[in-house]
């Protein structure tokens, strides 16, 4: 290991991992890494006994390990950040805390990364092991973000991924209280890869990842970063104005020619609720960015930091 710190961190937050992170970090101290490796452990407010096993892990894994407790549970990717500010690697690969990310696929990553010059290679896989929604969500937070974001069409984004040292410090700058790495990363840098790895099946447990986090991950991805859903509602909203004024005039000629259809409640109604709803969906988007905006301002924390034990230097 050099002075400066070890040529690889292993970035894991962690949520209820207590059945299965022991075997990720025996994983990862297995590995040999020239210039030296170290594990980041960012406990994300588990209510099992994943603080216990991983004070324990510190002592006795054989690698440098890091373990951070946040106060609460603040969400994955404010965990990652937490762990980014945290690790002193050349280079940081991030990996979930279930096994599915095997450690000798994150040595191809950082390899890939090193040979390439790249400053972060993504992994993407030719058979996810995960259950079917959480798939069809990936699918389509990756089209959304096709959309969105500053990216090539098309270019999987996945948690699995080892990103430079250089980037990391960039990002871990960001302290707004609602963090999509993916985002903040094509902000930084658009020397980007991907290569294809394997994907296993899951330890133990069960994936904490629910229909909801997803959705938020959506919002994130588009509110934060983008404002296309407020052009989306716009056009939208023209579209519906000029279908309207469309039907204006037909309802008109036919008065006029006494062609006109007797019109009854049913049909007042529809229409009626047709650009009702559209109405409130688009303050609801308006909403959700202003909602944010205040958020912000008001400085809510993107994480608190509650104890810190590392093997790797001095508390």
């Amino acid at each position: 290991m050099t002075p400066a710190g070890p040529a690889l961190s292993f970035v894991i937050p962690l949520y209820n991992s207590a059945e299965t992170i022991g075997a990720v970090v025996r994983d990862i101290a297995a590995l040999t890494v020239e210039g030296g490796h170290e594990i980041v452990l960012v406990n994300d407010g588990s209510r099992d006994g994943t603080a216990d096993l991983c004070r324990g892990l510190v002592r006795t894994a054989g690698v440098p390990v890091t373990y951070v407790e946040h106060a609460r549970n603040f969400g994955e990717h404010n965990a990652v950040l937490t762990g980014w500010r945290h690790a002193r690697g050349a280079y940081v690969v991030n990996l979930d805390d279930d096994g599915q990310n095997p450690p000798a696929e994150a040595l191809r990553l950082w390899q890939t990364a090193k040979t390439q010059g790249w400053d972060v290679v993504f992994g993407h896989y030719a058979d996810k092991r995960h259950a079917w929604w959480r798939n069809l969500g990936s699918w389509f937070t990756n089209r959304m973000t096709d959309w969105a974001l500053d990216k090539p069409p098309g270019f999987y984004l996945s948690s699995f991924r080892c990103v430079s040292s250089f980037v990391t410090r960039r990002v871990a700058e960001h302290t707004g209280p609602y963090p999509y790495l993916d985002g903040l990363i094509l902000q930084v840098t658009q020397r980007i890869g991907s290569i294809e790895v394997r994907h296993a099946e899951r330890q133990a447990g069960a994936s904490g990842y629910t229909l909801r986090r997803l959705v938020r991950l959506w919002l994130s991805a588009w509110v934060n970063f983008s404002v296309l859903p407020l052009r989306l509602a716009t056009l939208l909203g023209l579209a519906l104005a000029g279908g309207g004024l469309l039907g204006f005039g037909w309802v008109v000629w036919l008065r006029l020619t006494d062609q006109g259809p007797t019109f009854g409640w049913g049909s007042l109604m529809a229409a009626l609720l047709v650009f009702s709803g559209t109405q409130l969906v688009m303050l609801g988007l308006i909403g959700e960015y202003i909602g944010r905006m205040f958020i912000a301002v008001n400085q809510r924390p993107q994480a608190i930091v509650r104890e810190v034990v590392s093997s790797a230097r001095p508390d």
